[in-house]
């Protein structure tokens, strides 16, 4: 590892799709799924409030940055769809940015306006971008769930050809 590890606290409809796929992800060095940016305190999957179903990410910045992955969790969901994701529906399975400093915010904030540049959606982005808070660690029957269950429900996919492209500067 070249430089102290960070972390990304993401949410974009049911955790174990997304875990499934980041943590693939070159530099990726652990993740964990649990509930983030609601309400109730000591949240379960059962009772969690106004939280979002979320992925804490710990990453070797010196191998991926936190731009690259940013650029696959907009490629694995679909950040058009208020408080969905495919057959999941409700605030749970929201998309949002839970960012850790100012850097990560505007790092954010440039992504996004990528993706709604770039037409690789059919809609605005939606994803919520707000400071991290509590991150509530799921049971551990939710933890590894597709690598324990490889045929198990997922409706998050990498998009075939999905590259994001950069504004350009007059943009």
């Amino acid at each position: 590892m070249s430089e102290r590890p960070e972390r990304a606290v993401l949410a974009g409809g049911c955790f174990w799709g997304m875990q499934d796929l980041i943590r693939k992800l070159p530099g990726i060095i652990a993740t964990r799924v649990g509930y983030t940016g609601g309400d109730a305190p000591n949240p379960t999957y059962r009772s969690h409030g106004t939280h979002a179903e979320g992925i804490d990410i710990i990453f070797d910045p010196g191998t991926i940055s936190y731009r690259q992955i940013l650029e696959l969790f907009f490629q694995i969901h679909d950040p058009t769809t208020k408080n969905r994701q495919g057959n999941d529906i409700g605030i749970s399975y929201r998309s949002a940015i839970y960012y850790v400093d100012e850097e990560q915010k505007r790092i954010a904030e440039e992504t996004i306006a990528d993706v709604d540049a770039s037409g690789l959606w059919p809609g605005k982005v939606v994803t919520e971008v707000e400071p991290v808070g509590d991150f509530w660690q799921a049971e551990p029957e939710h933890q590894d769930y597709l690598e324990r269950y490889p045929n198990g429900y997922t409706c998050h996919y990498p998009r075939s050809g999905w590259v994001l492209p950069r504004r350009t500067a007059a943009e």
